[in-house]
């Protein structure tokens, strides 16, 4: 590949990872782009760390012909089990043992084919890889992406050539470039989501980060909590602590989420969250949804952890609607995206009064006021009570106790649930 082809591929793929172009797209283009200019091609590979609770990497593949491959797989832990011996196995964890940044393998040489997945390029057709490590300095490290690993391959007899591999040498970095560049806006959009909140993190990045900027809005609060949590927790072993929240916190996200809500934020064992529409009604209902589908999640965690002889519990909901102020609340250089207001201090005594009436589910009667006539009929009055830090008594509503105990109500409400 000439030097006015390579400065031409390395514009692009600058301006490519400017403008944030997806990582397996850029893997398309260049490969293309490395064909039509003389570099054959047949075959590439990267992957790259990153900075997920689920997945320690991602990897992005291209072939010249057409294969049942995915363009990007996300793989697990590589510390144990079976990834473990595989990634002890692959090309990439010998070039990190002997210092190896770039390595070149004839596929046909059966020497070389101790390395995983090399059988099985040679039984394709392809001749010769050569492969990169191209790792970041102490400041360009986040978590454990700490370089980007790729391999191509040619089907050519003769390889890639002195010009082929010159040629790489130079385009590979700056692919590597772009492509970091765009996992560590995945990265930020990811640690958003999990720490922030779907909604909030979308408004944080869009650049709502000043103290202060908050807005006024209406919206149903959630707040539930583990019924016995602290004495559990100190009956069994610490280790089992964290496992047993995780479990029960899972449990409510998900239903949640499921519902369209937002979590704000996790108490301890507690989670505070919101459901917000134009329509409250359509919001409160999506509220009731979350809390049907969080009982049904209760129900088959209690299974589940009673046959592994583990401690259950169940939870407390309490439900709300008020005005509150969302937004960036705290210092200049610790701030919290959260909602404030009295509704929300409101919502959490709600909760807590499910103990005293010997309730799972509580709302509040403006909660009931704003709730169409078919969702009333579902609701039964527990009494008036008077909150604890809140100045006026009200009704307290809980479910209809038919629905758990006819199985036509019961079919009714969640038809309802789905309308």
């Amino acid at each position: 590949m000439e030097l006015t082809s390579r400065l031409r591929l390395m514009n692009w793929l600058v301006n490519q990872g400017l403008t944030g172009l997806p990582e397996n797209d850029l893997i398309r283009g260049f490969c293309q782009r490395c064909r039509a200019e003389g570099l054959p091609v047949s075959r590439g590979m990267v992957f790259i760390d990153t900075l997920h609770p689920i997945f320690e990497g991602r990897g992005f593949r291209w072939n010249d012909a057409e294969t049942n491959e995915s363009d990007v797989f996300e793989y697990g832990s590589t510390n144990e089990g079976e990834a473990a011996q595989a990634w002890r196995s692959s090309i990439f964890y010998h070039m990190l043992e002997n210092g190896h940044e770039e390595l070149p393998v004839d596929l046909a040489d059966g020497g070389t084919h101790r390395f995983k997945f090399v059988n099985e390029l040679a039984e394709k057709g392809h001749k010769h890889l050569v492969a990169y490590v191209h790792q970041f300095g102490e400041a360009g490290t986040m978590g454990q992406m700490d370089c980007v690993y790729s391999y191509w391959v040619t089907r050519h007899d003769d390889g890639f050539g002195a010009q082929g591999l010159a040629a790489l040498r130079d385009l590979v970095p700056v692919l590597g470039l772009a492509i970091k560049s765009a996992a560590q806006a995945d990265i930020t959009k990811t640690l958003g989501r999990v720490y922030l909140g779907r909604d909030a993190a979308e408004q944080v990045l869009r650049g709502r980060i000043a103290r202060g900027v908050t807005e006024r809005i209406n919206a149903v609060l959630w707040f539930s909590d583990l019924r016995g949590s602290t004495a559990i927790s100190e009956s069994i072993d610490p280790g089992e602590i964290i496992p047993f929240l995780n479990d029960y916190a899972q449990a409510s996200i998900d239903a949640i989420h499921d519902a369209g809500g937002e979590v704000l934020k996790l108490i301890g064992d507690g989670v505070l969250a919101m459901f917000t529409h134009d329509n409250m009604a359509v919001a409160k209902r999506a509220a009731l949804h979350a809390e049907h589908r969080f009982r049904r999640n209760m129900k088959a965690l209690t299974v589940r952890r009673t046959a592994e002889n583990r401690p259950v519990t169940t939870a407390h909901v309490g439900l709300h609607v008020g005005e509150v102020f969302y937004g960036n609340i705290g210092s200049d250089d610790r701030l919290d995206f959260t909602v404030v207001g009295p509704a929300v201090n409101e919502v959490s005594r709600i909760a807590s009064m499910c103990r005293s009436v010997d309730r799972e589910l509580l709302m509040s009667s403006a909660f009931r006021a704003g709730l169409d006539a078919a969702g009333r009929n579902y609701l039964v009055s527990t009494g008036r009570y008077a909150l604890r830090g809140i100045g006026r008594a009200q009704d307290l509503y809980t479910l209809d106790p038919d629905i758990a105990a006819d199985e036509v109500v019961a079919g009714k409400y969640e038809r309802y649930l789905a309308g």
